[in-house]
């Protein structure tokens, strides 16, 4: 079982953004994302240790916080955290995207 590195990073990136960002500012929502992206993240991650083509969970998780960070971005143009997560998040879902083109297809009888 190969260890997805760079997933665990990720998620260990965003759980500590939300960590320090509720031990800078005190926001409990800030915490509550970081904890919850951050924890689905480790499980996908760990998921994709397990079966490198079960990687739904990493793969909709680092969409829509993508997503839901850009838009952040969009609006406030502040780089940290919101333009940094949603560049972390582009990243992996082109890794994803990348990993999962060239997984070997079952050989059909």
């Amino acid at each position: 079982m190969a260890l997805d590195v760079v997933g665990l990073l990720y998620a260990g990136v965003v759980a500590a953004g939300g960590i320090f960002g509720y031990y800078k500012a005190g926001s409990i929502p800030s915490l509550g994302a970081g904890l919850l992206f951050g924890g689905a993240l480790a499980y996908g991650a760990v998921e994709v240790s397990r079966d490198p083509s079960n990687f739904t969970v990493q793969l909709v998780t680092s969409s829509i916080l993508g997503g839901l960070m850009g838009y952040r971005f969009y609006n406030t143009h502040k780089i940290m955290p919101a333009g940094v997560i949603c560049l972390l998040s582009l990243a992996m879902v082109i890794r994803i995207g990348l990993k999962a083109t060239i997984l070997p297809t079952p050989k059909q009888n």
